[in-house]
């Protein structure tokens, strides 16, 4: 759609093609308008949800806390975000991304704050709870909200910058967590973790707050779009399960009866335990391999954050070229395991195991925006904010299992080894769920 060609002068191959590039203007508007923000926000999030990786490096010692009860501390922000997920995308269906969005980041963000007052195992799993409930429905309505904006066909390549916004928290985290720790640390008679959650957790709230004046709930309510801009996009994504905005309350329903969403509750399941593991236990590995001081910890861990931010956004481009997925995910969860697997034979030095950790980063991560690209497509319009965030809630269950089995692991075994081979098992059952369960069915809507 475009004001300075006419495509009904030209020959029907040529207007195909021209709105093929007035399409990719469009779209590279829409992505210019929302994404930095959204990508800014899930940042914070994601930030504020693993920076208890490097509180641990000091946070364990302080409290008195084992690695048991810290894996547990872990798991149950998972118990919080699995309860409210479902209910937070419904509500976003219901009431909008713009106030959905703003009453997650500035819960989130106390809760995030006031992780800086933890002093007993008790406090340490209510806020971790607490955080969960609140940060609940936010991943699964982005989800959600890029399906009003982009046709399937589109979403790998879009999902693929959220994804290496997990990588990117991962370096920020790195660069700024073991710092805020070391350097202030005592300062007005606080532990360097207090001050870590306080300043990391204050930006959520400052976000909440810009959301009721950056975002729209939909492309019918945004200003910055012509009326004609506005019909191509919620013609060229209604097409795809996207643009609507109906509150079916038979959706839930309908979704729950859909066998595919259990497919997908497992292969995300699977892929979330192995990436959860990288973000949580990463700096503890490093240390691990003789690195003691916090900060060398925390900038080791940006290398392979950073390899995996670039390399995951190639690959997820490369499957939209390809209009393909399946083989794709197979290839990075498969490769992923590999990788992973390869770690327990204990490198013999650093900069191998910083290269494994890197590959493994790439591999996995790059299966998470491709994953993402597939489900939207096999659902019905009315079944998809509550087939998204089930498929979501289920699948980060493994948050509460994951951490808490490494955690009795680790304790009763001294090391990770048994955990990283079920965890490689496990990507290669989620790359052969998604290879053989959609088999003979299209990985994606143009």
């Amino acid at each position: 759609m475009s004001k300075s060609i006419s495509t009904a002068a030209l020959s029907p191959s040529a207007a195909a093609d021209a709105h093929i590039l007035s399409d990719d203007a469009l779209f590279r508007k829409v992505a210019w308008r929302i994404i930095p923000f959204l990508f800014l926000c899930y940042v914070v999030s994601f930030l504020d949800r693993i920076n208890i990786g490097f509180a641990q490096l000091q946070m364990k010692h302080d409290l008195g806390f084992s690695d048991a009860m810290y894996g547990l501390g872990a798991a149950v922000f998972y118990v919080g975000y699995v309860l409210f997920e479902v209910p937070s995308n419904l509500l976003l269906a219901k009431f909008g991304a713009r106030r959905t969005f703003t009453r997650i980041m500035l819960l989130w963000g106390a809760a995030s704050v006031g992780m800086m007052f933890v002093a007993t195992p008790g406090h340490f799993y209510l806020l971790r709870f607490l955080l969960g409930v609140f940060e609940a429905g936010f991943f699964p309505g982005i989800v959600l909200y890029l399906t009003y904006w982009f046709p399937a066909g589109r979403r790998a390549a879009v999902m693929s910058v959220f994804f290496a916004g997990v990588a990117v928290a991962g370096v920020f985290g790195g660069l700024v967590s073991g710092w805020i720790m070391r350097d202030m640390a005592g300062v007005m008679g606080l532990y360097g973790w207090q001050w870590m959650f306080a300043l990391e957790g204050a930006p959520a709230v400052l976000l909440g707050l810009l959301a009721l004046r950056l975002l729209v709930d939909a492309p019918r309510d945004a200003r910055w779009l012509t009326q004609a801009e506005q019909e191509r996009l919620v013609a060229l994504c209604s097409g795809t399960n996207g643009a609507t905005r109906q509150h079916d309350p038979r959706g839930l329903l309908d979704a729950l009866r859909n066998p595919r969403i259990y497919l997908f509750a497992f292969i995300y399941f699977s892929l979330t335990c192995a990436s959860l593991t990288l973000s949580f236990w990463m700096p503890l590995m490093i240390r691990d391999f003789g690195i003691t001081d916090v900060m060398s910890v925390s900038l080791y861990t940006v290398v392979p954050n950073a390899v995996g931010a670039v390399g995951l956004i190639f690959i997820a481009r490369h499957s939209d070229r390809a209009g393909e997925r399946r083989k794709h995910f197979a290839c990075c969860t498969i490769g992923g395991g590999i990788a992973l697997a390869a770690l327990t034979l204990h490198p013999p030095s650093l900069p191998l195991m910083l290269a494994i950790l890197s590959l493994a980063a790439t591999l996995i991560f790059a299966a998470l925006p491709i994953f993402w690209a597939v489900p939207a497509s096999h659902l019905p319009g009315n079944s998809a904010a509550a087939g998204i965030a089930f498929i979501s809630s289920i699948g980060i269950t493994s948050g509460i299992v994951s951490p808490w089995v490494i955690g009795q692991i680790r304790t009763a075994t001294g090391s990770m080894d048994l955990a990283v081979h079920l965890l490689s098992l496990l990507l290669f059952a989620s790359g052969a769920a998604l290879m053989f369960g959609l088999r003979g069915e299209a990985d994606s809507s143009r």
